[in-house]
Order: structure tokens, then sequence, then C-alpha cells
């Protein structure tokens, strides 16, 4: 049985739940521009600071927005392992440095403001390619956000594990931005990984050819280096994915209705094929997804009203995600083994399932990952006693031996498909 602690905590949690999406069916009022441009995170969320310096932890985050027309952001966390000598870059915990370091810190722009934050050098010796992982956060459609402070740890921890640049994906929130938002914002920022990783290779061709005489950088008429920028003069090329990504060794992670979204994005990435080169999706994993069906399953019938989220509130918040007219829990963003469902399974990535012992949602979880082997695909399950539902990602469970044993489980098996070729066995 789960803790006194998660039993107390996940009354409160109920209770503060319910009353949030009682709150938003009954009285939708919303800003026109969270309408227009969608919300990300809630104003009651704990937010993680972004810190582009290598902190104590070995990992630096930068928070990009990344869509013109809507709120869609990421924030990217790097760990210090993309870097060969970590010894060679100097410390750069100090965002203000005083003068006389100016000239070994980032860089001075002309009106003298000083980036503290980690910067790869230009000629690429000290860079050292990881994997992506593509993470989607939970929150049941309406809360949650990639820089949460439970986010932000959790995905620190899967960075250092993992050993891989983790780019946790800030997508639009319901009742403000309903289906199929979210799932659009994660296509969005899969596509948006294939465009930087063509203009970082469009970059460095740029850089073969050299003007000037030997160890000089590639330089124009005017004796500037030559890259890729937009209208203000700004590279259009983000330099940490640049650098450190390898985009073909791309992971794709979904936290609770996360793993919807990964599901999605997954489908996507088969149908799309090679239009999304140079992206490749080796794996997904889908931690305790947010499926639900018409048909109840024995876990929904005996755990209806199991720990954190219940079936009623879970119901609620597809309500606030769905519209009254596509309203339905066969719905193919709800049910994965929908009839409706467009990319046969034999196609889908391999795919590892996490599942707890008290969550209602486990048994349909089960099942798909049961159809995805019938059609050979890698489909293990993590099964793990005494958890609930978010048991790895919840703040307060963080911390917890459990949750560490889970992303090191995770790490494990992912690292079949992301480790180059002769390294797989070794971690």
């Amino acid at each position: 049985m789960p803790t006194l602690t998660v039993k107390l905590y996940s009354v409160l949690f109920k209770f503060f739940l319910k009353r949030k999406l009682q709150t938003l069916i009954e009285n939708p009022n919303f800003n026109p521009n969270s309408i227009s441009h969608g919300v990300v995170t809630r104003p009651d969320e704990s937010i993680a600071a972004a810190n582009p310096s290598f902190s104590m932890d070995g990992i630096a985050t930068k928070d990009l927005h990344i869509d013109p027309f809507t709120s869609l952001s990421i924030r990217i966390f790097l760990p210090d392992s993309a870097i060969v000598s970590p010894e060679s870059v100097p410390n750069l915990r100090v965002r203000v440095p005083s003068s006389k370091n100016f000239k070994n810190l980032g860089k001075v722009s002309e009106h003298g403001v000083v980036y503290g934050g980690y910067l790869p050098e230009k000629n690429g010796r000290n860079c050292r390619k990881l994997p992506i992982i593509l993470q989607f956060h939970g929150g049941g459609w309406v809360s949650g956000g990639n820089d949460t402070v439970a986010n932000d740890m959790f995905c620190r921890r899967v960075a250092k594990l993992c050993d891989a640049v983790v780019v946790a994906v800030g997508y639009r929130l319901a009742p403000e931005s309903r289906y199929p938002a979210a799932f659009e914002d994660g296509v969005k920022v899969l596509n948006w990984l294939a465009k930087e990783a063509n203009l970082a290779e469009c970059n460095r061709s740029l850089g073969n050819g050299r003007i000037g005489g030997e160890g000089n950088e590639t330089l124009g008429r005017e004796g500037r280096r030559q890259q890729i920028v937009d209208g203000f003069g700004s590279s259009m090329v983000e330099p940490w994915l640049a650098a450190h990504g390898d985009p073909s060794r791309c992971v794709l992670l979904g936290v609770s209705c996360g793993a919807n979204i990964s599901n999605h994005v997954a489908q996507h990435a088969v149908k799309a094929g090679n239009l999304l080169d140079p992206i490749r999706v080796v794996a997904q994993v889908l931690m305790y997804p947010f499926f639900i069906g018409s048909t109840p399953t024995h876990s929904e019938v005996k755990m209806c009203n199991s720990y954190l989220y219940d079936k009623s509130m879970s119901i609620l918040a597809w309500k606030l995600f769905l519209s009254e007219e596509e309203f339905n829990l066969d719905h193919p963003a709800a049910n994965p083994l929908t009839p409706r469902r467009e990319t046969p399974l034999k196609y889908m990535p391999p795919t590892l399932t996490v599942v707890a012992e008290h969550d209602w949602m486990r048994d349909r979880a089960i099942a798909y990952s049961e159809e995805l082997r019938k059609v050979n695909v890698d489909a293990p399950v993590l099964d793990y006693k005494d958890a609930v539902h978010e048991f790895a990602t919840l703040e307060v469970l963080l911390k917890t031996p459990k949750a560490q044993a889970c992303c090191e489980d995770i790490a494990i098996w992912v690292k079949k498909y992301i480790s180059l070729r002769g390294h797989e066995f070794s971690y």
C-alpha cells in the first residue's frame, strides 16, 4: 500500500484539483490574449528559473519561445557531459562578472551587456553530440508546465541519467486551447527540431570554405563570419542544439497526458517519414499514460476512486480538453486502440510503458503495450508495486527511492536505442 504521506497528500491534491476543474468549467472567464495565444502555465504553479550556466548538478537550462503566433515554448536541459573536456570551460556560474573577466566569460554586446551562460566553441572541437529527448509534461491537460519545479527536477534527472539533451515542451493548456492545440504543439516542436538541424548543417557547410588563410573563420567580403541570420541580423541556429544535439537519435517521453501527446507525435513521425530528415524517432517512453475508453477495464472499475486522479476527475479534464461536439471517451486522443486510429501499430517505434499498481488507468496502458508486442514492436512494461499515478514526477515524490529507480530503469532501456553502435553495453 502507498505510504501514509501519499494518502494524506492525495486527499488534499484531489480536493484542490477538483475545485480547479469545476471552476474552469463553470466560470470560463478567459483573457482574450490567453485564448488567442494560449496559456502554458498557471499562476499558482511553482516555477524554476532557467540557468544557462552549468549548475552544481552539471545541468544548464535555457528557455526559448519558438512560435510567434502562440505561447508555445521549450526548455533545453544540457548536461556537462556534452563537453569533451569540462575543465577547459571557464566557470560560468557567476552571471555578472567583473570587467577584468569580460574576455574570458561569454560575449559582450555593443551595449556592454554580458551573457554569462554557456556558449559552445565555434570550432566544435570541445563539443560532444548527444541524443535528444523530447519531453511532454503531465497535468491533466489543464495544469503543469515545462518550467515548473517538479518538471525541472525530473528533466534534470533524465538528462543526467540518459546522458542526453532534454527538450521539455511548454504546450498550450486547456480549456483556453482545446484539442488539437496540445497535439499540434508537439508536432510543431518536432518540426522545429528538424528545421534547426538542417540550419545547423547549412551553417557548417558555410564554415567549410575558408577565406584569408588557414586558421581563420569563414569570412564574407566585409570580413564578417558567414552564418544564417534572420531579418534582425540574429543567428537563426540554436547554438546548444547545433553543437550538441544528434537529431538521428531522438526519443519521445510523455508523462500522464503528455504520454498521449508523445504517442500522437510518434504517429506523426511515422507518417512524415523522410520529410523529417534528419530527425529519427528511435523510441518513446509512456509514463502512466492518460488513456481512457467508453468500455471500462478491470482497473477502471476496481480503482475508479484511486489516489491523486480518480476517474470522475479525469473525465472532467477530458471535457475541458475536448470540445462538446468532439467529446467521446473513445476519441483517438483518449483511446489508443480505437478503430479510428490512422497509423498501423506495426510502424510505431519501440515503446516503453511505465504503470503504477494503484492507478486506475494502468490496464488500458498495458493493453496498448500488448497490442504493440503482437505486431513485433519492442514494448515492455515497467510495473511498480505500491506506486500511484505520477509517482516518479510529482514534486513531493521526486526524491523517493522509487522515483529514482524508475528514472534509472528508463535510462537503461532508452540507452539500447540511443547508444552509438558498438557502445550499447558500455554503461
